[in-house]
């Protein structure tokens, strides 16, 4: 699924609200962390993931290893803060 910018746009402003329900801390992405993300977006559809990684890159790849694994779509990463979406 593709999102249009103005989709997107509209998906950010519902997420501003919105507080993390999954953090991935020093262990990464484990079992028991895809199980919540999983559980987040079919209950939610929209959902704030906080990470806790200080490194820009390594938390860029973690962002796009999330919304592959859980078949989401990539919304906003800011910070710490990714915001991700599944119909």
């Amino acid at each position: 699924m593709v999102l249009t910018p103005k989709q997107k746009q509209h998906l950010k402003a519902q997420a501003h609200k919105l507080k993390p329900i999954v953090m991935i801390g020093n262990n990464g992405l484990t079992e028991n962390v895809k199980k919540e993300i999983n559980r987040g977006l079919e209950d939610h559809k929209l959902i704030k993931i906080k990470f806790h990684e200080k490194d820009r890159e390594v938390r860029h790849a973690l962002f796009d290893e999330v919304c592959e694994q859980s078949g989401a779509e990539k919304i906003q990463l800011i910070g710490g803060i990714g915001i991700i979406y599944r119909a």
